[in-house]
C-alpha cells in the first residue's frame, strides 16, 4: 500500500496507515520524518515565546518598579494562558488539519513578540506587562497542536521515540531563548534586541510549515475524540502524572533565574549562566525518556524516575537550608533532567494505554489501532494542558515561600511531597498487582494490569 501524494496545492494526504509495514518502509518514515521535523521548528519557536518572559524579567532592573512578588505573578499567569490554550489547540488539528494550524499558530506568535518590542522600557506599568504578558502564553499551545499532529503520522512502536523528539525539540526552545539572552546581555544588549532577533524566526517557521508539513485527512473532523478522552479516566490520571514532569519542567524553567537572582544574590548575566542548562538536559533527555519507555514500559521508567525526582528534590531542601550554590545548582539539574526523562515516559504510556484499552474491549487489528490513535491523539492535548498547569503551582508555590520565608525551600518541600504522591498513583494504577480474593476475577485484573504495566 502506498498513501498518494499530497498536491502541492492543498497537501492533504488521503489515505495514511503507518501501522502497515509495507506502507510505512516505502511511503510513510519518509513523509512522518519530514513532518516531525518541520513540527519540532515550529513548537520550539512557540517555546521559546512562551518562555520569553522568564528571561525579560532578568532584563527588568531596578528601574522598572516590579517587585520579586509581581515578576513570579507574572511568569505564574503567562504559564497560565499556556496551560489553557493547549485545549482549544488540541481541536484545531481535528478543525483545520495538522499543517494548515501549524501555519496559523506559528504566525500569531508574532502578536505577543511584537507587542512585547513595542512596551519594554522603563516606565511600562506593571498591568500592562502583565497583559502583553499573557499574549506570549499562546506559545505554550503549539505544543498541543503539534503533538496530536505527530502522533498521527508514526505507528504505535515508533511513538515513544518520535513523540519524545518532537516534543524534546520542542522543549529546546527554553534553553536556546536563555541562551540567546545570555549573548545579548553579554553584548550589553536591552531586551529588544532579543525580541528583534526572534521576529524574524518566526517568520521562516511559518514558511516552513507552509513548504514542508502535510495534513491527513481521516484526523480532520474528529473533534468528538476530545469529548470522548476527556470521559476516560486515564485521561486525568495521566493529567496527575505529567502535572509531576512537564509542570515541574516548564516551571523551574520561569523559576530557575529567579530564585538564582533572589535566593542567592546572582546577578541577570550570573543567572542566565547557570539557567540554561536544566532545561537543555531536560530538553535534550526527553527522547531518551521516550526510547526507554518503548525498550521497558513507560510505567515502570516513570515509577522510578518519581524516586530519582523527589530525591534530587530531597536534596534542593538540604542545598537551599545551608545556602550551598553549588549543590543547589547540581541538584537542579539533575531535577531538570529527570523531568525531562518523565515527559518522554508518561507520553509514551497514552498511546499504549489506549490501545491495550482497546484489545481489553475486544477490538483487534486495524480497528484496535484506530481506537488508541484516535483517543490518545485527542487526550495528549488535555494531559498537556493540565501538565503545564503544574508550572502556574509551581511558580505560585515560589512566590508564597520567598513572601513567607524569604527564600524557596518551603516551596521544595510541598514538591517533595507531590512527587511522593505521584509515585503512589503511578504504582497503584498501573503496576500494582491486585488481591487474590476472587481468583478468576483477579486472574483477569491481573491479565490487565500486567499489560498497563508494558505500556
Amino acid at each position: 500500500m502506498t498513501a498518494p501524494a499530497p498536491t502541492s496545492r492543498s497537501r492533504w494526504i488521503q489515505e495514511w496507515d503507518p501501522e502497515d509495514e509495507t506502507f510505512w518502509k516505502n511511503t510513510g518514515e519518509k513523509v512522518a520524518r519530514r513532518n516531525l521535523y518541520f513540527s519540532v521548528l515550529s513548537e520550539h519557536i512557540g517555546f521559546s515565546i512562551w518562555t520569553l518572559w522568564s528571561v525579560l524579567v532578568l532584563f527588568m532592573g531596578p528601574e522598572y518598579g516590579l517587585t520579586p512578588a509581581d515578576k513570579f505573578l507574572l511568569t505564574s499567569m503567562v504559564t497560565l494562558v499556556g496551560a489553557v490554550v493547549r485545549v482549544p489547540y488540541t481541536f484545531a488539528v481535528a478543525i483545520f488539519g495538522g499543517r494548515n494550524w501549524t501555519i496559523i499558530s506559528a504566525g500569531l506568535l508574532l502578536v505577543p513578540t511584537v507587542a512585547a518590542f513595542a512596551v519594554m522600557k522603563p516606565g511600562t506599568s506593571f498591568d500592562t506587562f502583565l497583559w502583553i504578558g499573557l499574549l506570549a502564553g499562546i506559545g505554550g499551545g503549539n505544543f498541543a497542536s503539534s503533538m496530536t499532529n505527530i502522533n498521527a503520522f508514526f505507528p504505535l512502536r515508533k511513538k515513544g521515540w518520535a513523540l519524545g523528539l518532537n516534543a524534546g525539540g520542542g522543549n529546546v526552545g527554553v534553553a536556546a531563548i536563555q541562551l540567546v539572552a545570555l549573548a545579548v546581555i553579554g553584548a550589553n544588549g536591552g531586551p529588544r534586541v532579543l525580541l528583534g532577533i526572534y521576529i524574524p524566526l518566526i517568520v521562516v517557521a511559518a514558511v516552513c510549515a507552509a513548504l514542508f508539513m502535510d495534513n491527513i485527512e481521516n484526523v480532520k473532523n474528529d473533534t468528538g475524540a476530545a469529548v470522548d478522552a476527556a470521559k476516560d479516566p486515564h485521561t486525568w490520571i495521566m493529567s496527575f502524572l505529567y502535572i509531576g514532569t512537564f509542570g515541574s519542567f516548564i516551571g523551574y524553567s520561569f523559576a530557575f533565574g529567579q530564585v538564582l537572582t533572589n535566593q542567592f544574590g546572582r546577578t541577570p548575566l550570573q543567572a542566565t549562566y547557570l539557567t540554561f542548562m536544566g532545561p537543555l538536559l531536560g530538553s535534550l533527555i526527553r527522547p531518551v525518556g521516550g526510547w526507554l519507555a518503548d525498550r521497558y514500559g513507560g510505567s515502570k521508567i516513570t515509577l522510578y524516575n518519581y524516586v530519582g525526582m523527589a530525591a534530587a528534590t530531597a536534596v534542593l531542601v538540604a542545598a537551599s537550608m545551608q545556602k550551598s550554590l553549588p549543590l543547589f545548582v547540581v541538584a537542579f539539574v539533575v531535577l531538570f533532567a529527570l523531568a525531562g526523562v518523565g515527559n518522554g515516559s508518561t507520553f509514551k504510556m497514552i498511546p499504549g494505554i489506549f490501545h491495550t484499552k482497546a484489545l481489553a474491549e475486544g477490538l483487534e487489528g486495524e480497528e484496535a489501532v484506530k481506537y488508541g490513535r484516535r483517543l490518545s491523539g485527542a487526550s495528549m492535548g488535555l494531559i498537556g494542558a493540565v501538565g503545564a498547569l503544574g508550572g502556574v503551582g509551581i511558580n505560585l508555590a515560589f512566590r508564597q515561600s520567598f513572601l513567607s520565608y524569604g527564600s524557596g525551600t518551603g516551596a521544595f518541600v510541598a514538591f517533595l511531597v507531590f512527587y511522593g504522591l505521584c509515585f503512589a498513583v503511578t504504582w497503584a494504577v498501573y503496576l500494582r498487582r491486585p488481591a487474590a480474593r476472587d481468583r478468576s476475577a483477579a486472574a483477569t485484573e491481573a491479565k490487565a494490569q500486567l499489560s498497563y504495566a508494558e505500556v
